[in-house]
């Protein structure tokens, strides 16, 4: 299969790298010196360092070129942040792609949309359209450890896509008609793995790194339900598998930026150090106010976006958030 992938971070060449077997990748950037780099040296020393690319990688930032490869009867995917993704499908709207999905997890600022509402708004609902989600860590799909991710879409057709291209070695692929369920659940928890973060920060220790996660699972149910997704999704891969993997491990970016919260550190600090912004900052203040429009209690993210850009303190958190009334745990 003919496969582009706009967006050479980390989880783009990853991805590339696992795709690579079996189909013919551009992987495209925007950065002409970056690409040029990594078509001669064979690597993304940028943001990926350390693995080779195949000869059925070519890294490009040719636009036109990365389109047209996939024109026909090819697959597009974006690797682009949420914030990417609008601008990305304005440009690629002139070439009449068939079929897309993306990888990005979060709700758009200003918007609220999710990433699925973005790419109707802009490419119309002719086009099959899908989320690829799932617990995945770019370092350990480049070292090809085991990993199983969802494609989510309304096309079964293009699930099947994803699916021949994706499926096979250490990498598993399920499918789902849920795209409200598999976005909502990839968007929240980069929320909660600030939260767990900070609480780790804090020394809280593990009951509470649990009570957490447990709570936040339940507010993403109610964010998803709102939004018309189904509850099952969220006992999955891209609900408590993605939630598990963010909250707990080391190379989540997310639960960094909650560490470095609790050590008093401010945001465009952490920002400045990690390189990036992590997405559960972007989409902090999107579900809070998209919550609040929703009437969803959602506790532990109003609490987060507090210490975000509110001048709450990582202690003053904690403390709100066990200084609420008790409940029963099902409501």
């Amino acid at each position: 299969m003919k496969i582009t992938i706009l967006g050479a971070g980390a989880w783009g060449t990853a991805l590339a790298l696992s795709l690579a077997s079996k189909n013919e990748v551009v992987l495209w950037g925007r950065n002409p010196e970056m690409m040029q780099r990594m078509q001669t040296e064979r690597s993304n020393q940028d943001y990926l360092p350390g693995f080779s690319l195949p000869p059925s990688i070519q890294a490009s930032a040719d636009f036109d070129l990365a389109l047209r490869h996939v024109q026909d009867q090819g697959l597009l995917i974006i690797g682009t942040s949420v914030s990417g993704l609008r601008p990305t499908l304005q440009q690629c709207r002139p070439y009449g792609i068939k079929q897309i999905v993306w990888l990005c997890k979060g709700f758009e600022e200003g918007s609220q949309l999710l990433p699925h509402q973005v790419v109707r708004e802009v490419l119309g609902e002719q086009v099959l359209a899908g989320a690829l989600s799932g617990p995945s860590f770019a370092q350990e799909v480049a070292r090809g450890l085991p990993c199983a991710l969802t494609i989510a879409s309304a096309s079964a057709a293009l699930c099947q896509q994803v699916v021949t291209a994706l499926h096979g070695n250490a990498m598993r692929v399920y499918s789902s008609d849920d795209v409200v369920g598999v976005e909502v659940g990839g968007a929240v928890k980069n929320i909660l793995a600030i939260a767990t973060g900070i609480a780790d920060g804090l020394g809280l220790g593990l009951n509470a790194r649990a009570a957490l996660m447990t709570r936040g699972l339940a507010e993403i149910s109610r964010l998803s339900c709102a939004l018309g997704g189904r509850n099952e999704t969220l006992m999955g891969l891209t609900g408590v598998g993605d939630l598990i993997l963010t909250c707990t491990g080391d190379l989540s970016r997310n639960r960094k930026v909650g560490l470095a919260l609790a050590q008093g550190k401010s945001l465009a600090t952490i920002v400045e150090e990690l390189g990036h912004v992590a997405e559960g900052v972007r989409c902090a203040q999107a579900v809070k106010t998209l919550a609040a429009s929703l009437a969803v209690e959602m506790p532990i993210t109003d609490a987060v976006a507090g210490v975000l850009f509110d001048g709450v303190s990582a202690p003053q958190m904690i403390e709100r958030l066990l200084a609420r009334d008790a409940k029963q745990e099902l409501h």
